[in-house]
């Protein structure tokens, strides 16, 4: 299928800050700038840097970033299911996932998580897949947010909201173990009939059991 790339470029003008929002970037671009150094929920910086160039790289990666000057401040990370993972099971190819949504302590309460997120469904360019993202509590930043689980989870769906992804059920043993993590979709207007069924068998194993 088609990945549907269309370059987005935003100004942010906030106190004390120039920022620009855009993607996806390309993975040559991405080399040239460099990662906040607290931009480490998920790896060290320089490891995450490569990370955020690797997804670039892919046919259906993408990668929206926030930056002041060449330093980026906040990414969003896009890309097909771990193959580990029962998402990649139903072998869609139509199925994105919102992977990693990250912003530096220093750059938050600026908007910018959904100046990103809302960059990248501009132009009706993920229209034509299913993009979801997995929730868990544990990859919270509680103690720097200052939130309880339950304020974080609001506010994560909340920002997950404003793009049009709702909250689906599923039987994930992960997404179970809490009741706090959950599952957000957005299946795009073009998605066809049959890959919103697949979709639901993967969202669900054991129905089939009973």
């Amino acid at each position: 299928m088609e990945h549907i790339k269309i370059y987005v470029h935003n100004l942010l003008d906030r106190p004390n800050h120039q920022l620009i929002v855009e993607g996806p970037v390309s993975p040559d671009i991405l080399r040239e700038w460099t990662l906040h150094p607290e931009l480490d929920a998920f790896r060290r910086p320089a490891e995450q840097h490569l990370a955020l160039i690797e997804i670039a790289e892919l046919p259906e990666g993408r990668i929206i970033v926030a930056r002041e000057g060449t330093l980026i401040v906040g990414y969003v990370t896009f890309h097909y299911p771990d193959e580990l993972e029962r998402w990649s099971d139903g072998g869609m190819d139509d199925l994105v996932e919102l992977g990693a949504i990250e912003v530096s302590n220093a750059y938050r309460n600026l908007g910018l998580g959904k100046a990103m997120i809302q960059t990248a469904f501009e132009h009706g360019q993920l229209d034509n897949v299913i993009i979801y993202t997995t929730e868990y509590y544990w990859h919270w930043d509680l103690d720097a947010s200052g939130l309880n689980v339950w304020e974080y989870r609001e506010m994560m769906e909340k920002l997950m909201k404003s793009v049009g992804m709702v909250w689906f059920a599923t039987d994930d043993p992960e997404i179970c173990a809490h009741p706090a993590n959950c599952l957000m979709v957005r299946i795009g207007k073009d998605v066809p009939l049959s890959s919103a069924e697949q979709f639901d068998r993967v969202r669900f194993r054991q129905r089939f059991m009973y």
